[in-house]
């Protein structure tokens, strides 16, 4: 991995250099990840990644009570703590010197006090938006990355196949998501990659909805959407399930959408438009006569965030080319009623195909007898 960061930064400064920027503040605790290899959350602490191009240095600003972790896992060695009682702009300063004319920012990131922070210790400095590039670069996956992934859905399908043995008839969301985040760490997770989505009945047609005290019960449908944390890296997946049997309009609408799922996973391969993948899956739901109940794009990048770049959507004309990961995720929900989600994720190989990385059955299942 130690080359796989000097490459990444090799790559970050060539940009930076040809954007003829002075000073580099990559703030983004997960770009900063995936530049030295340390992996914090600073909470409302200061943590940056700063690069100097004029003195060709490149530094690691962390809080203090984070040293002994960032000296053992960053690959960038130049590391500043800053204690809690001091203002890490001033630190910043200090440790860079004056005379910044232009400073590379991640503008989707810095906020309005930051900008006032730099404006105050920085002053007469221009800025250079670096996150539309970073998130590029994070968007090509190597073969090592996508292993990461690969290991992280392992584990997150191990969890579906043993968490929907405990499913029973009148437990409560709630109680089936305890179940389940338990698993992901039993079987070796940091924890879940977001908030795990667990919803029965009229509720699955929530495609964000939030698990609650909501009973499952028997005829509902079961949707469960969820990911882990492996090594930095995440798996996000979506199955959904009938508790008993199904009745024929169930039927209808889960064949619809794995056909759609199938279409859309299909479809992953270099040389066409990313829009085109959510077209193919999503034409499948349109000719069905239910495009009404499927309002969303049908996928998104997948890595070190749980929703990174490409944004799978129809309007998207980004050339797909190998390296891209990304899930594959159409839905049908009806208000009132409930719905299906099934989400695959896929990874453009070195030969232009897709390569199915999720193998969790799509048929479906009964459960909760």
């Amino acid at each position: 991995m130690q080359e796989q960061y000097q490459s990444r930064l090799n790559t970050l400064v060539n940009y930076l250099e040809n954007l003829h920027v002075d000073l580099a503040i990559i703030k983004d605790p997960k770009n900063v990840f995936y530049y030295t290899g340390f992996n914090s959350n600073p909470h409302e602490r200061f943590m940056a990644l700063v690069i100097d191009l004029k003195k060709q240095s490149q530094y690691l600003f962390v809080p203090s009570l984070d040293l002994e972790i960032a000296e053992g896992d960053s690959y960038v060695k130049r590391i500043i703590p800053v204690s809690d009682e001091l203002n890490p702009y001033k630190v910043l300063r200090d440790t860079i010197g004056e005379g910044v004319k232009t400073i590379g920012l991640e503008t989707k990131v810095i906020s309005l006090f930051q900008q006032e922070q730099l404006d105050y210790f920085f002053q007469d400095f221009s800025y250079e938006n670096i996150g539309d590039f970073i998130s590029g670069q994070r968007m090509r996956k190597s073969q090592e990355e996508c292993k990461k992934v690969q290991h992280a859905i392992h584990v997150i399908e191990k969890v579906m196949e043993e968490g929907i043995k405990k499913v029973k008839e009148g437990m409560t969301e709630q109680e089936l998501t305890a179940e389940l985040e338990f698993l992901m760490r039993k079987f070796g997770a940091e924890g879940p990659s977001f908030s795990s989505i667990v919803l029965s009945g009229a509720k699955a047609a929530l495609p964000h909805g939030r698990p609650d005290s909501k009973t499952i019960n028997n005829g509902d449908f079961l949707l469960i959407d969820m990911g882990v944390i492996v090594d930095g890296y995440c798996s996000d997946i979506t199955r959904t399930f009938v508790i008993g049997e199904e009745t024929s309009k169930q039927r209808e609408i889960y064949d619809i959408v794995r056909k759609a799922t199938e279409e859309g996973v299909n479809a992953c391969k270099t040389g066409i438009p990313v829009g085109q993948i959510d077209i193919a899956a999503r034409n499948v739901i349109k000719e069905a006569g239910y495009g009404q109940y499927f309002n969303n794009r049908v996928g998104h990048g997948l890595g070190i965030d749980v929703h990174e770049e490409p944004s799978v959507h129809e309007n998207n004309d980004l050339i797909v080319e190998s390296g891209l990961l990304f899930t594959i995720e159409p839905g049908i929900y009806i208000p009132g009623y409930g719905g299906v989600r099934i989400e695959e994720n896929v990874y453009i190989d070195e030969d232009g195909n897709g390569k199915l990385l999720t193998s969790f059955p799509t048929e479906l299942i009964r459960i909760g007898n």
